[in-house]
């Protein structure tokens, strides 16, 4: 499902992501989270608040710049669990997609990108977070064994997360009206190669 080019195979795995409700727990322990995509957690520049804005960097620059090149690199995610207990090694569980577009009027077109579930490490530091490691889900006949692997007793809520094309798509949809509202983008709607353009929401 990885390295997907969306110029020959878009929306056959086209996805954003979702998820469950939340389930509230204290600060530093395990927890779900609900659905986060780029551009809804705020980043401050001495520290930042949250791990998301790591994880998007990671996403963007080690993933995504390994497709094809596009304009913009939006990277979306919907986390299946936390464990914050350790804050030299924070677990981020989750479906991460990255995609990559071109803007051609007021419309958003995506050149590239894919899907790449697994688990986030990440470390806290002085300066902010920071990923250190990607246990990826592998491609191929290695796909469902590795997700077991690593999802564990958080596999069927992860197959839940990916298996909701609908949910993911307005996911998608959603984190690329806020990334444009972040950026200034004069843009109203998105597209995928070989089919009709979409409103963002």
């Amino acid at each position: 499902m990885k390295k997907i080019l969306f110029a020959f195979t878009m929306l056959l795995a086209i996805a954003a992501c979702t998820n469950k409700p939340v389930t509230a727990v204290e600060k530093g322990g395990v927890r779900d989270v609900d659905n986060i995509v780029e551009g809804d957690h705020e980043e401050s520049n001495e520290r930042e608040t949250t791990y998301f804005p790591a994880i998007d960097r990671y996403l963007t620059d080690s993933i995504g710049s390994k497709y094809a090149k596009g304009e913009h690199c939006v990277p979306i995610h919907s986390i299946v669990r936390v464990d914050e207990r350790n804050s030299e090694d924070i677990l981020v569980w989750g479906d991460f997609w990255v995609f990559n577009y071109n803007q051609s009027g007021d419309t958003l077109k995506c050149v590239s990108g894919g899907s790449h579930p697994g688990l986030m490490h990440i470390r806290q530091t002085a300066k902010g977070f920071e990923v250190t490691a990607f246990d990826q889900v592998e491609d191929g006949s290695s796909y469902l064994p590795t997700a077991k692997k690593i999802f564990g007793d958080k596999f069927n809520a992860f197959k839940t997360i990916n298996s909701d094309e609908k949910a993911r798509e307005r996911l998608r949809a959603e984190g690329l009206a806020t990334y444009a509202k972040k950026n200034g983008l004069a843009v109203t709607l998105y597209q995928d190669y070989g089919w009709p353009a979409k409103k963002l929401e």
